[in-house]
């Protein structure tokens, strides 16, 4: 008896936690999207410095890459900011 009841428990937890990640991932999705987007608007407006095309050849991505690697880890190499 104590294992069925075990496994109902189970069961019942799975499905709260399930129900739980099905709502909360699109969330974070969204904020994740929103946050890049903001992400990439600074980089350019930076760079443009308010002119109308960017200059190249600036130091600017490769540090933003050092700075945002050490604080958060992979993801935030040159290629992937660009």
């Amino acid at each position: 008896m104590a294992n069925m009841i075990s496994n109902s428990l189970s069961i019942k937890i799975l499905n709260l936690l399930n129900e739980a990640r099905q709502k909360v991932v699109p969330t974070v999705n969204h904020t994740m999207v929103l946050t890049y987007f903001g992400i990439g608007r600074m980089i350019v407006e930076e760079e443009q410095l308010g002119k109308e095309r960017a200059g190249y050849g600036k130091q600017l991505l490769s540090d933003l890459s050092f700075n945002l690697t050490q604080e958060f880890g992979k993801g935030f190499s040159v290629t992937n900011l660009q």
